[in-house]
């Protein structure tokens, strides 16, 4: 049951094998125990931090993973400082002292925690969620720019109507119509190709492999970003500014939260084949069950079915029968053919 279970809803198992729903929810709490490691926080390294939503309402579980083995070592409800401090508190001082590297996205209270609890890792902020900061900042000033232009006259906020995508692609995966319009840009809105070169020459700067060369050119950047009289990318400036060596040590690492991500698409699979949980204990259950490397290998047995179980009992008294029959005509030959006794 619990291979079915990590392969398909609970609502599945339910009927297969003719149970109530929360006895499943049990079964996967019992099989779960009995499968995991002694002591999954054990030789942590690398760990990756994130979170998933298992319910509205910004109801949020923290899920921190095992970056070297790729699985999910723990997780626990709520989104705070102090929930994160609880990991912490599980994995005691001597084991928080191992922590080389610690991957997450700009959240507050990540940062804070990570910084109190494991002073000697390196914080490592992931690409994606960094260039999110300055693609973002591209888009608020399309926005800016287009409602700047509306007030002057309807058909130059026309001229730049959808450069969204345009602007946020990659170049080598511009279409020939799109890399016309920027190339149009430039002699037609200086504001906005300003921010799309911004974005360009970021994403260029975590692409080296030189950390010190690659500080230098941010701090470059940054000023240049803060001199472009663009409020977006000075604000966006201003917070890579704050964090510039946590930004780095992607270029000295490598290191990204893909690994975390990729566990976090997972979960979200699970919620979504199940249509939400009702709580944080079973959606936790799942989670450890299905993304911690358990492996419940089904039961190889041969399912026979009624109808086969007839016939072949039908088969046997047909053969005893007939076997009986043949008995029955030798044993009435041998008597009718026996001579008789002679008379004394």
């Amino acid at each position: 049951m619990g291979h079915l279970v990590q392969c398909c809803d609970k609502t599945s198992v339910t009927e297969v094998f003719k149970i109530a729903w929360r006895t499943v929810g049990t079964i996967v709490d019992r099989v779960f125990k009995r499968h995991r490691s002694k002591d999954p926080l054990e030789g942590l390294v690398n760990i990756g931090v994130d979170e998933v939503s298992y319910r509205k309402n910004h109801r949020y579980l923290p899920l921190v993973s095992n970056q070297d083995t790729g699985r999910i070592i723990w997780a626990k409800k709520g989104k705070n400082s102090i929930t994160f401090a609880t990991f912490f508190k599980d994995l005691g001082q001597e084991r928080c002292k191992a922590i080389k590297l610690v991957s997450m996205d700009m959240s507050k209270a990540y940062i804070k925690t990570a910084r109190k609890f494991v002073p000697q890792a390196q914080i490592v902020f992931d690409r994606i969620h960094v260039q999110q900061l300055v693609s973002d900042a591209v888009n608020e000033t399309r926005l800016e720019e287009w409602r700047r232009l509306k007030e002057i006259s309807s058909e130059a906020a026309a001229d730049i109507k959808g450069l969204r995508y345009p602007l946020l692609k990659n170049p080598w995966n511009l279409t020939a119509e799109q890399s016309d319009r920027l190339s149009d840009l430039q002699k037609d809105n200086a504001r906005l190709y300003r921010a799309y070169l911004l974005k360009e020459c970021f994403a260029s700067i975590l692409d080296r492999r030189q950390p010190n060369v690659a500080k230098k050119k941010l701090k470059n950047w940054i000023s240049w970003a803060c001199r472009s009289r663009l409020p977006a990318f000075v604000k966006t400036a201003r917070t890579i500014r704050k964090h510039i060596d946590d930004i780095i040590a992607y270029v000295r690492f490598r290191f990204t939260n893909a690994i975390a991500e990729g566990l976090n698409n997972k979960v979200r699979l699970l919620t979504r084949r199940a249509y939400g949980f009702h709580s944080a204990e079973a959606t936790i259950c799942m989670i450890m069950l299905c993304c911690t490397g358990i492996k419940v290998t089904s039961v190889e047995k041969t399912v026979i079915s009624t109808h086969t179980i007839v016939r072949r009992a039908h088969k046997r008294e047909t053969v005893m029968a007939k076997h009986t029959t043949v008995a029955l005509i030798w044993q009435s030959r041998n008597h009718s053919f026996k001579r008789p006794l002679p008379k004394h």
